[in-house]
């Protein structure tokens, strides 16, 4: 048996989504620029996966635009914010994904942009009212860019107190919506915000692929340069087969939300429940029994001789896992947002992340195989 419990890296595209885009790949095959005949099916195509994306969010198909991914969208919306709006301050915090931090990093050093970073307590959550106080200063136009749930200890934020914060102090928002859209119902009509961002890899769709809401108030000029694809925001021939599959994978996770939930939701507290009894001295990162992403857990294995190569051994016991965030190439490093809770660097962490595809024998077995490597409590005892 082979376990792929690695789902926030990225996800098994889903048979209904490679259907979808085989067909598009076959019969789909003119410009979608062309003004012929099989331009515009082509264009039909994507403008009606626009359609089916923008309703889910409940936002306009004008604030809708498809990129290469959740990488372009977070890059898009804060490059953009400062070039065409006038932010000279971001507000965000040190446990952001890298491609926001590194694009704060950039925009710091090449603008002269004040990037803020908020506190973070052990469980990785911000302060609402530190936030506040920072936004209590008008002097500056400010973005927020704060992710909506933390990609590798899951805790999440209320997007819903930001937004009025942000609305009351006249600050823009930017959320890293990467793990919640197709898991979490969200509305924009209702949570005000002017960018959020998406990536169909992560609900059971295409690598290479996902979108950016930008508000309809927000007016940005292209990010990319080139034709005028994409409402003249990204230039560049679309990626017809990608798009497709991104709504079809989107319709699909927002139409069985509720059971996938419910589903996940079970095998994750099963999971816990059962590394709570066996094993001795297991610990939790992040508010995993608060306010947590459902599909994401992060266990702390007390430091042995056999933990120290626990992702190794669980790869070779056929286990795929992460050792924290799977967006970093090369070997295994230390993970920057259990350095900003402050986690024990001598104990070994590591990400279980599910989808509606695993099973409860699939977690037995990952239970089973941990057995031979982890001290369990009748060990110790």
């Amino acid at each position: 048996m082979r376990v792929y419990l690695d789902n926030a890296a990225t996800t098994p595209i889903t048979e209904e989504v490679l259907k979808e885009m085989t067909n598009c790949l076959r019969h789909l095959y003119g410009n979608p620029s062309s003004i012929h005949s099989d331009g515009r099916k082509a264009r039909a195509a994507i403008e009606n996966a626009r359609k089916s994306i923008a309703g889910y969010l409940n936002a306009s198909i004008g604030e809708i635009f498809f990129t290469s991914g959740g990488t372009e969208s977070n890059n898009m919306a804060i490059k953009c914010a400062v070039r065409d709006l006038g932010v000279k301050r971001i507000i965000s915090s040190a446990t952001e994904h890298h491609c926001v931090l590194h694009t704060l990093d950039t925009v710091e050093s090449a603008q002269g942009i004040e990037v803020v970073h908020l506190e973070v307590d052990s469980k990785g959550r911000i302060s609402m009212e530190e936030l506040e106080q920072l936004l209590a200063d008008k002097s500056q136009k400010t973005l927020v860019s704060l992710m909506h749930a933390n990609n590798e200890i899951g805790t999440m934020v209320s997007m819903d107190r930001i937004s009025e914060l942000c609305e009351t102090y006249g600050a823009y928002y930017h959320s890293d919506t990467i793990q919640t859209t197709g898991h979490f119902p969200i509305d924009v009509e209702k949570t005000k915000i002017d960018f959020l961002s998406g990536s169909a890899h992560k609900f059971h769709g295409p690598k290479g692929c996902g979108f950016i809401y930008i508000n309809g108030n927000s007016k940005l000029k292209p990010f990319i340069d080139g034709g005028s694809q994409e409402r003249n925001m990204r230039g560049g021939t679309e990626n017809i087969a990608g798009i497709v599959g991104l709504a079809k994978a989107f319709e699909l996770a927002n139409d069985n939300m509720d059971e996938r939930i419910e589903y996940i939701s079970n095998l994750r507290s099963y999971f816990i429940q059962e590394l709570k009894e066996n094993f001795e001295d297991i610990q939790f990162n992040g508010d995993y029994d608060g306010q947590f992403l459902y599909t994401v857990i992060s266990v702390s294995f007390p430091p042995s001789p056999k933990s120290e190569l626990l992702l190794l051994n669980l790869d070779i016991l056929g286990i795929s896992a992460s050792g924290g965030s799977a967006c970093t190439s090369g070997a295994e490093a230390g993970s920057h947002v259990l350095s900003a809770i402050k986690a024990d660097p001598a104990r070994k962490t590591i990400r279980f992340s599910f989808s509606h595809y695993n099973t409860k024998e699939e977690i037995n077995f990952v239970l089973e195989k941990l057995k031979t490597i982890v001290k369990t409590k009748e060990t110790v005892s």
